[in-house]
């Protein structure tokens, strides 16, 4: 079974167009007859219309980000415990995975992001990345006594150099 692809699109990979080939949900009418396709080469073959209810889009897209999410663990059985948190390693399964996600919702014109990608995502973390931490140490604010404390010193400080200057400027002296 042929994929047959949108129009213009240079976003779909091969990876999605596998994936979509392997589907096999009906979302390509190859049987449908096409006029004149074949006699100007600079013509793309045209895309069937599809009146599809909202129901029957949401059906078709939690289908397909099953197989995007069974792809990724796919592609994740490849990755060692000890890479799980390696940027290089990781960053063509979840790349993927994200791509697959966005490029049908905006294929069935679904909205991106939504709450079923989001669960998806939400879950490769959960299930893969829970244990990475950040390189660098992360700052948190200090406690609010001594926050208190850094703010009213250098207010309190201010008074006290004012009237340093005044006083030290009615000497009277000419200063060097």
């Amino acid at each position: 079974m042929a994929p047959c692809a949108q129009t213009g699109s240079s976003r779909l990979s091969r990876g999605l167009l596998l994936l979509w080939a392997l589907l096999g949900t009906g979302l390509c009418h190859t049987g449908a007859e096409v006029e004149g396709f074949g006699q100007d080469a600079r013509t793309s073959p045209p895309v069937a219309v599809f009146n599809w209810t909202a129901q029957l889009v949401e059906e078709t897209y939690t289908n397909i980000t099953q197989k995007c999410w069974e792809f990724f663990v796919d592609l994740m059985k490849n990755v060692t415990a000890s890479e799980l948190c390696e940027w290089k390693v990781i960053s063509r399964p979840y790349s993927f995975l994200q791509t697959c996600l966005e490029t049908w919702a905006d294929h069935l014109h679904y909205g991106y992001p939504n709450a079923l990608a989001e669960r998806y995502i939400f879950q490769s973390h959960h299930r893969y990345f829970h244990n990475c931490t950040l390189e660098h140490q992360v700052y948190f604010d200090p406690p609010e006594d001594v926050l208190l404390a850094m703010i009213i010193a250098p207010i309190c400080l201010i008074p006290f150099l004012v009237t340093l200057v005044i006083w030290r400027s009615k000497d009277g002296k000419a200063q060097p």
